[in-house]
């Protein structure tokens, strides 16, 4: 076993998530039994001080580390001190990949909560053979996306199998409440995709591509079903439109069956969208969703429109949603899921705080204490291998415990 000095990191403590993340642990290692050794880790001594100085008692031991994203040995150094790194530094694709190769070279264990595909794409094809000799477990997408997707899914199938003693094979998730606010760093990566996509042609071949994430013989060849338009659903008795988030969400969820053997199935079929409603109203609502979207879709391909928006309509990096807008948000996600044999379940997973910040704070944070928890490499029956896992393949029913009790996540069976 290799001497570290610490159980934990959190790199970029000090941006919008960051500092949701920090405080959150700080809290909970107040009132838990579960204690870890863990620092906070930035570019800038000061604005980790001021958090550090913000935490007040909870914060009076709490060490401090200075990497920045771009420095290799900075981030070597860093990594060589601790089992596990849980990143905010986004976006990732822009700033993420001097941290996964520091993991991977020395074999750290690390979590995000990036919903960048094609980032995630390239650092699969480019560090996974390593990470499984060095034994560094990389989780990405541990938060909103694609934390409920991808262990409601999980949380599904596992009601199907004792049910019915059979995987659903097609599944659908509809969002039916969503209400939160964006920071600029998540629009900053979106506009980034867009932007990237507009550009290359072979990335936006494999933005489309369901299974861009599988292991090349991941064996799935189902057509799937892709939410463009407005469309009457009948599962759910109403209209939906397209949910921006889908195309990272049915992404991980597909690579999750692939990793895990297929055990949805090999013909196994996932969609995602937003319900809008019944009638002429849940028509004409998700007709207005499309419309928006292909505007703003529109506009990030310009650089000089996108730069406007940024400047003037966006949220800039480092802000986002207020205190009192993270307490009052929630999301509710409906699945529905049938089994070769026509059988059908229905399950819902919901979250008390704004999806994207109240909610991903906490999902990530206890993300990162399972890995160093529950999963911990010396341990041989609970530790996974080495390499680039999903959230529902690297974690297991305790995560899905940790995010009821602790994160504000409740998962059902309707």
């Amino acid at each position: 076993m290799t001497q570290t000095n610490y159980d934990l990191v959190v790199f970029g403590a000090t941006s919008f998530v960051g500092q949701i993340l920090t405080r959150y642990l700080a809290e909970y290692f107040s009132t838990q039994q579960e204690q870890l050794s863990w620092a906070i880790a930035g570019r800038s001594q000061q604005k980790l001080q001021d958090l550090k100085s913000s935490l007040g008692t909870l914060g009076e031991s709490l060490p401090i580390l200075i990497a920045d994203a771009s420095n290799q040995a900075e981030l070597n150094a860093l990594c060589a001190q601790t089992r596990v790194v849980v990143s905010t530094v986004g976006p990732y694709a822009l700033y993420g990949e001097p941290l996964i190769q520091a993991c991977v070279t020395n074999g750290t264990d690390y979590c995000d909560l990036t919903g960048e595909t094609q980032w995630i794409k390239k650092m699969i094809e480019k560090y996974e053979s390593q990470a499984q000799q060095s034994g560094a477990r990389i989780v990405h997408c541990c938060g909103f996306d694609s934390v409920p997707s991808d262990m409601g899914v999980y949380y599904l199938q596992q009601q199907a199998q004792k049910q019915f003693n059979a995987p659903a094979t097609q599944v659908s998730m509809r969002v039916k409440t969503l209400k939160g606010g964006a920071s600029g760093g998540t629009v900053a990566s979106l506009i980034n995709v867009i932007q990237e996509a507009a550009a290359d042609p072979a990335l936006r071949k494999d933005l489309v591509n369901p299974y861009v994430l599988c292991p090349p013989d991941h064996g799935n060849s189902q057509r799937q079903i892709y939410i463009k338009n407005a469309k009457f659903d009948s599962d759910f008795n109403a209209w939906i439109a397209p949910f921006v988030m889908a195309a990272v969400n049915e992404r991980v969820v597909h690579r999750s069956n692939a990793l895990s053997g297929n055990a949805y199935g090999s013909n196994f079929s996932y969609n995602e969208a937003i319900l809008t409603g019944e009638g002429l109203k849940g028509r004409f609502k998700a007709l207005g969703v499309v419309s928006g979207l292909g505007v703003f879709m529109l506009a990030a391909v310009s650089k000089p429109v996108s730069q406007l928006m940024e400047r003037y309509m966006l949220p800039k990096p480092g802000e986002g949603p207020t205190p009192e807008q993270q307490r009052t948000g929630r999301f509710d996600l409906r699945f529905v899921g049938k089994t070769e044999a026509g059988q059908t379940l229905k399950i819902k997973v919901t979250g008390d705080r704004d999806p994207g910040y109240g909610s991903t704070g906490k999902m990530l944070g206890q993300a990162a204490l399972s890995l160093a928890i529950d999963h911990v490499k010396e341990d041989k029956k609970t530790g996974r291998a080495g390499g680039f896992w999903t959230p529902a393949t690297m974690f297991d029913d305790r995560f899905i415990q940790r995010l009821t009790k602790h994160a504000g996540l409740a998962f059902q069976q309707l």
